[in-house]
């Protein structure tokens, strides 16, 4: 059973507080993805302190303490407090704040990375279309990649076994929902943190999605 409960029951759980100090091909050019990388990172871009965006300080990358035992290049999603963290192998994590899916959306679970894709495209599910057709029929047959696109700079794509679970962490071009609920199910980032994040990741590693709501249990995937 996963629970959030069983992932952290206090912030310094699994993760202290901050430490100081110190693939999918596709039709367009490393050109063209180089100046879109360009085009959505701020001038002088340092992942601590750049916030053009407005958001709270504590949603921005921080480096943080591990609890023993977890599993270096590993994800956890503490969907209540919005952090994704990502497993060092020195003991440390890194924590990015994230926006989660909206309502009953948001799908926890036990998840394989198992593809990773630089500007993806992106086409809206069925069930998107169907439940909110005036947001997503528009793009039935697909959006094209760029920065506009609602999976932005890169995407990282949940399976549970072989199964493709339309689950993603991917970046927005709707930064200022970080830290709320506002995707249909997926783990939105800003860009440049999702363009940090890619380089960090293997394909075959697991993401863990923790309950929104406290009590929430959920099996495993």
């Amino acid at each position: 059973m996963l629970t959030r409960r069983h992932f952290i029951l206090t912030t310094t759980t699994l993760f202290s507080a901050a430490i100081a100090g110190p693939v999918v091909a596709a039709s367009h050019s490393t050109d063209q993805w180089a100046s879109w990388d360009a085009q959505v990172t701020p001038p002088g871009y340092d992942p601590a302190t750049t916030n053009p965006w407005g958001l709270h300080p504590r949603l921005l990358p921080t480096r943080v303490e591990a609890r023993a035992g977890l599993v270096p290049g590993d994800i956890h999603v503490d969907a209540i407090a919005r952090y994704l963290y990502h497993v060092q192998a020195d003991g440390s994590a890194m924590r990015y704040g994230v926006a989660i899916g909206r309502g009953g959306l948001y799908e926890p679970g036990v998840y394989t990375i198992r593809r990773k894709a630089k500007w993806p495209s992106w086409t809206p599910t069925p069930t998107m279309i169907k439940r909110e057709p005036e947001i997503y029929a528009k793009y039935a047959d697909g959006m094209e990649p760029g920065p506009a696109n609602a999976l932005g700079a890169r995407a990282l794509y949940l399976y549970a076994g072989n199964r493709d679970t339309y689950l993603r962490i991917h970046g927005t071009p709707l930064p200022r929902s970080i830290g709320s609920r506002a995707s249909s199910g997926c783990v939105r980032m800003v860009m440049p943190h999702i363009i940090d994040l890619y380089e960090q990741v293997e394909t075959g590693r697991t993401a863990y999605l923790y309950p929104a709501e406290e009590g929430n249990v959920a099996t495993a995937v």
